[in-house]
């Protein structure tokens, strides 16, 4: 199971993070930054849940470590939340 839980998949589920990142201009500062990663397609925020959480979608498999120096480039962290949202 490492390559789930170390790597995006590409396909409709993406993988959610948490994020410590608490205004607009921060999210869309590391929505830019995580676009900017090869292989990811989109990147989805939810200010609706705490900690607010981004979807990223790939398509072709990306390492999640990938995912989270783009976050700490522009100074903040991500936490990968479960294997795939219910």
């Amino acid at each position: 199971m490492a390559i789930v839980s170390e790597n995006v998949i590409p396909g409709n589920h993406g993988k959610v993070f948490g994020t410590n990142a608490e205004n607009r201009t921060s999210l869309n500062n590391i929505k830019k930054a995580i676009l900017r990663v090869d292989g990811v397609r989109d990147v989805l925020i939810n200010e609706k849940v705490f900690p607010i959480e981004l979807t990223v979608h790939t398509f072709e498999v990306v390492n999640v470590k990938d995912i989270q120096k783009a976050a700490v480039s522009v100074g903040f962290h991500l936490i990968p939340k479960g294997m795939f949202p219910l």
